[in-house]
């Protein structure tokens, strides 16, 4: 699979090999990573792609995670992806998550509207994340991206947008 591109971004598909690396938190010689990154939550996701490869045994991709790299220097500072293929309704949730390092400058919302224009072509007709009501940022960037607020629990704010 390709890297998607952005204007300011490479979404790189991660290999078993790197997804493994990332959630050891264990540069390989190849690997450029800004200082504070993968973070914990950079960690469990990687497991999880690693754990879903594993237990289909083969590529999960586009369905999987992707590693976001500035273009400028190729440098990581996060990642995104999906918790899965798309469900017989044809919809996926998805996470991300930033290095602190590279908060607020709007890569976070670049990196989900390239999944959103990506998307559709990959038989998703709608995404879906969540957060906590605490977490006022990831709010910002599924609005800013698109999503709406569908509901909420006592722990999560759901949100989803429509991309058939």
């Amino acid at each position: 699979m390709n890297d998607l591109l952005t204007e300011r971004l490479i979404l790189h598909p991660l290999t078993i090999e790197e997804a493994e690396r990332v959630a050891a938190g264990e540069a390989g010689p190849q690997d450029r990573w800004a200082a504070d990154y993968p973070a914990e939550g950079d960690r469990v996701g990687a497991r999880m792609f690693v754990k879903g490869h594993a237990a289909t045994g083969g590529d999960t991709h586009p369905f999987g995670g992707y590693e976001i790299r500035r273009r400028e220097d190729g440098l990581a500072i996060g990642g995104i992806g999906f918790h899965g293929g798309p469900d017989e309704h044809g919809a996926v949730s998805i996470g991300y998550g930033l290095a602190e390092s590279a908060r607020g400058q709007g890569y976070a919302v670049e990196a989900l509207r390239a999944i959103l224009a990506a998307a559709p072509g990959w038989g998703v007709r709608r995404l879906l994340g969540d957060t906590d009501h605490d977490n006022l940022p990831s709010q910002r960037v599924m609005t800013s991206a698109g999503l709406l607020l569908t509901h909420e629990s006592d722990e999560l704010k759901y949100y989803a947008m429509d991309l058939a």
